[in-house]
């Protein structure tokens, strides 16, 4: 089985709806310096980077930047097989959450399990203000009641596809598509 690829973000469009993420941040939380903005590894830490920066442009200060691995919060590790084997990322927060609004930061938004994991590895570096949560692509079939405050772009999509972001950081370009399967018929 092949894949048929559908492109629905280019490098342009994802600069704009990460502008347009940035600005309704800025608008929701005025004041920036009870802000912090964490990347879920690993597409979600170069989205919150590139955030990040757009938030100081916009506010003239930035807000402090982390990063969080759930590879060990995740609820599927069990039923994964025996011989799975999570890849571990770093966890970066240099600063306190005490009283601070956090923006999670996540490239596909899917189940909600990811963010679940998020949000529970979260709380064992302390206590924040309020989560919120910025996504570049919402492609719905949720399992749990986790809603995004920061949508880039809803990809209504069945359970066969899959939405591949590629990024500059690791992949040298910008793009979000579908990827549908056809079936190869000789």
């Amino acid at each position: 089985m092949t894949l048929n690829e559908k492109v629905v973000l280019e490098a342009n469009d994802v600069e704009r709806t990460l502008r347009r993420i940035a600005h309704e941040i800025v608008e929701k939380n005025p004041d920036v310096s009870d802000l912090a903005i964490v990347g879920i590894h690993t597409g979600g830490v170069h989205l919150a980077e590139r955030l990040t920066t757009i938030i100081g442009e916009l506010a003239g200060s930035k807000p402090p930047l982390g990063e969080i691995d759930i590879s060990f919060y995740r609820d599927d590790i069990g039923i994964r097989g025996p011989d799975y084997q999570p890849v571990v990322h770093s966890t970066r927060l240099d600063f306190s959450l005490a009283d601070l609004t956090v923006v999670l930061v996540d490239d596909v938004l899917f189940t909600g399990r990811t963010v679940r994991a998020a949000i529970e590895a979260l709380f064992d570096y302390g206590r924040p203000a309020r989560i919120q949560l910025a996504v570049l692509c919402d492609r719905g079939h949720r399992e749990l009641p986790i809603r995004p405050d920061y949508v880039g772009k809803n990809l209504p999509t069945s359970r066969s596809e899959q939405v591949s972001v590629r990024l500059r950081e690791t992949d040298g370009e910008d793009l979000v598509a579908i990827l549908s399967p056809v079936e190869v018929v000789e």
